[in-house]
């Protein structure tokens, strides 16, 4: 059986294909057997596309992909809403009926009025379906101002992406997803993982944030839920030992390079 190496980004330094390749050639070195099995994930923020078109098929287009035959595009938030908007504009217009947008936790820089602007102007959805992903909880709070159709205040996941999610919610009735399960789904993660010996997971900084919606908290609970060894590889541990029993990882190595993570790769080897 496999090691199954399925690590998220290491903030906008390291992205998860390049961290999934260097744990699986530190596991390879210290000859771990058979070859471990890569796939690099993502909370539903940036690098959603990356880690999503490989398992779906599908092409880029002008700063967004799209799959399912261009039936659903991608689009990953920028910092700046109204671009947002915009790219989910030129999705639409490629006659994509289903528009997902991966707003993960960005900052948007307007609580998504830009975006909401950028796509009234262009004529509205014009029936399309907008779902966001999102990797926090939280909602906008109670004493924000809201000029919307609908009041997102206190409506779960409606914070992330710095807000976008809310804005889109209220005004154009998007679908609010779970960005983690979201992208574990696509990449039929939990039969991959239960045909492994183990799973590494991996992200910038483990904190108590990787319990509240983060993709890396949730390999970590399902595995604990299905009696497979989990292990990390982090740029920074940040969590305390209550947390980290919550999460049952087997072992937390630290390692905020690429080479660093690929002799951690290697260090793996003896826990497994």
């Amino acid at each position: 059986m496999p090691v199954l190496v399925a690590p998220d980004a290491f903030g906008g330094a390291l992205r998860a294909p390049a961290v999934a390749a260097a744990i699986g050639r530190g596991l390879e070195r210290a000859g771990v057997t058979p070859l471990p099995e890569l796939c690099p994930v993502a909370s539903g923020g940036d690098g959603t596309i990356e880690v999503l078109l490989p398992a779906l098929g599908g092409q880029t287009a002008d700063g967004f992909a799209l799959v399912e035959d261009g039936a659903t595009a991608i689009v990953e938030a920028t910092g700046s809403s109204r671009t947002t908007g915009q790219l989910v504009v030129a999705a639409l217009q490629t006659g994509a009926a289903v528009v997902v947008v991966a707003a993960g936790t960005g900052s948007c820089d307007d609580r998504g009025a830009g975006a909401i602007a950028a796509i009234e102007q262009a004529g509205g959805l014009g029936g399309a379906t907008l779902v966001v992903l999102c990797d926090v909880r939280a909602a906008w709070q109670a004493g924000e101002t809201s000029s919307l159709r609908r009041d997102p205040r206190g409506v779960a996941m409606t914070a992330a992406g710095g807000g976008l999610a809310g804005a889109l919610w209220a005004q154009f009735d998007a679908r609010l997803v779970a960005g983690a399960p979201f992208v574990l789904e696509a990449l039929d993660f939990d039969a991959r993982m239960r045909a492994a010996r183990a799973v590494v997971v991996g992200e910038g900084r483990l904190d108590r944030d990787t319990m509240a919606g983060r993709v890396t908290g949730e390999i970590a609970t399902r595995a604990r839920q299905s009696g497979v060894p989990c292990y990390a590889i982090v740029g920074e541990r940040a969590i305390d030992r209550f947390d980290a029993r919550i999460l049952d990882l087997q072992a937390v190595l630290e390692a905020p390079s690429l080479q660093q993570i690929e002799g951690a790769g290697e260090a793996l080897a003896d826990f497994l």
